[in-house]
């Protein structure tokens, strides 16, 4: 499967890159098995949006917490979006 992102695991983490080039239609609702917290890294624009509520701006150092089965995805900024994923089980 592919995804619109470039992962790398580093020290228990998962670092995330999506590109400003990625293809809006390509970035899906969907959901996790796990309780994950995110720290965005950069941003550039980009946004954030779970079910039912209206989407917010990424910010540098910004921590989100999706709870697992949420429905949740991101808006297409300017450039880089950098997250890095902490799994929680």
């Amino acid at each position: 499967m592919d995804f619109p992102f470039e992962q790398i695991e580093k020290e228990g983490k998962i670092v995330r890159t999506f590109s400003p080039d990625v293809e809006e239609d390509e970035l899906k609702w969907h959901q996790d098995l796990n309780d994950r917290k995110v720290t965005i890294i950069e941003s550039n624009g980009w946004s954030f949006q779970m079910e039912n509520e209206l989407p917010t701006k990424l910010e540098n150092a910004k921590q989100i917490f999706i709870p697992k089965f949420a429905w949740h995805r991101v808006l297409k900024g300017d450039g880089n979006l950098v997250v890095e994923i902490k799994e929680l089980n």
